[in-house]
């Protein structure tokens, strides 16, 4: 039997509307057996998510101050769900008495972050009639805090072939101590995806507020084309450079498992959202796949003749930014000069020592730091067999008057990494999304 894992997002769960809407999303398809559950989120702009209040709850606990007021703010946004879902035979009570307990006894920060997830796994199991199982009994971390999926596969594998319908809180496992550990924020896209590999899933559908990936950033190119079919690589370029609605890490364990993920809209299921495939033999849509960037970069540049035949130039220019603990994005150069990609804020403090290093270590002839920088990135399998990729880019970018100061492109030509002045941004991901999405219209 075909088998498919649906993983839940805050928003998908905020109230028992929203509930209501994912019971009938997993009723439409028996392959449906398994669901990972996030936290309620936001219900509206002005909402605060579940998992902020139980921090706002711990830190009070853990400071001596009174935490009953919050914790009782949580319950009643619970016991709201379970009433309006109609659960007459089902409370939460013990659960909160025993959360309270383990506040005072200082429990930990991942513990209380944790039961978000848990809690409204729970109802969810109650509301579906799924059987409900802890992550903590299933997902396991090491000594070090690193995710095990040795111990995991021997836990959680037999027991979803011995369980038919399950859900799973997302987001936590536990330490080898017993100890509630946490993934990062967004961490439930993981789960999903360790328990889509357990399951030997046929596909890992990842359903959020939105119907898949964008081509552009809606809030710089209005009306952005979606995404139909993008391949994990195409996503990790993508992902790199902020465009992203799953959570980074959750790519590794269905792409090792050659499992794909469809992410999904629960407020419109009839969309077909975007497919995440290791590889695809569908033609591309379009010459590009995607088109990302992010502000607030700096480049260190550094001149220096005949640089290019100076034994150890660049080693001894990285090892300036790892003695003051800075890592670097990209690198482009050319013969007498080298480029360093930074994060302003990475930067920030640390412009006079690190320049002080690179003097005292390679001896430029020139050293500055450009600030107020952007990347901007297009990415597409496409591009290798397309004539002109560049030309359209770099057309597209001189007749909307922008000027270019960095160019970049990895060896596979799946991708082409720009830089442009930040007040460029905007202008210049129109310009391109333009370029190629308009003119094959």
């Amino acid at each position: 039997m075909n088998c498919k894992v649906c993983k839940f997002g805050g928003s998908s769960l905020a109230d028992a509307g929203q509930f209501k809407k994912v019971a009938d999303i997993i009723n439409a398809e028996e392959e449906r057996r398994y669901v990972v559950a996030s936290a309620p989120g936001k219900r509206d702009k002005n909402d605060i998510k579940v998992t902020d209040l139980l921090y706002d709850c711990y830190d009070k606990a853990a400071n001596g101050e009174d935490f009953d007021e919050v914790l009782a703010k949580i319950k009643l946004r619970y016991d709201n769900i379970i009433k309006d879902l109609g659960l007459v035979d089902f409370e939460l009570d013990e659960d909160f008495d025993k959360i309270k307990a383990s506040f005072s006894n200082m429990a930990g920060r991942d513990y209380a972050a944790s039961r978000g997830e848990y809690l409204n796994s729970k109802i969810l199991a109650a509301y579906l009639g799924y059987d409900f199982i802890d992550a903590a009994k299933v997902i396991f971390f090491d000594d070090h805090g690193k995710y095990d999926w040795e111990k995991t596969r021997e836990k959680l594998r037999p027991l979803l072939e011995a369980t038919p319908k399950a859900v799973i809180p997302g987001f936590y496992g536990s330490m080898p101590n017993g100890t509630i550990r946490t993934f990062s924020r967004g961490g439930s896209d993981v789960t999903g995806s360790i328990v889509a590999r357990a399951a030997r899933a046929t596909l890992y559908e990842n359903w959020t507020d939105v119907s898949g990936f964008l081509i552009a950033d809606p809030r710089v190119v209005k009306n952005s084309q979606p995404i139909k079919t993008i391949t994990y690589t195409e996503l990790r370029e993508l992902a790199y450079m902020g465009a992203s609605v799953l959570h980074e890490d959750a790519i590794f364990p269905v792409r090792s498992a050659g499992i794909p993920i469809n992410i999904r809209n629960t407020n419109r299921p009839q969309d077909p959202g975007t497919t995440i495939l290791s590889e695809t033999a569908e033609p591309c849509e379009h010459i590009i796949t995607g088109i990302a960037g992010k502000r607030g970069m700096s480049v260190i540049n550094i001149e220096k003749d005949k640089m290019n035949s100076e034994i150890g130039f660049g080693r001894n220019v990285l090892r300036s930014l790892e003695k003051n603990d800075v890592s670097f994005e990209h690198i482009p150069s050319g013969i007498d000069t080298m480029s360093v990609v930074i994060q302003t804020d990475a930067l920030t403090g640390k412009e006079t020592a690190i320049l002080d290093e690179i003097h005292s270590r390679v001896h430029p002839d020139q050293l500055y730091i450009e600030s107020d920088l952007a990347l901007i990135t297009i990415v597409g399998r496409g591009m290798k067999s397309a004539r002109g990729t560049a030309a359209i880019l770099f057309t597209a970018l001189a007749e909307a008057r922008v000027n270019v100061k960095m160019i970049d492109q990895g060896s596979s030509e799946l991708n082409i990494i720009i830089g442009v002045a930040e007040e460029d941004f905007d202008i210049a991901m129109r310009a391109i999304y333009d370029a190629f999405i308009k003119i094959e219209r």
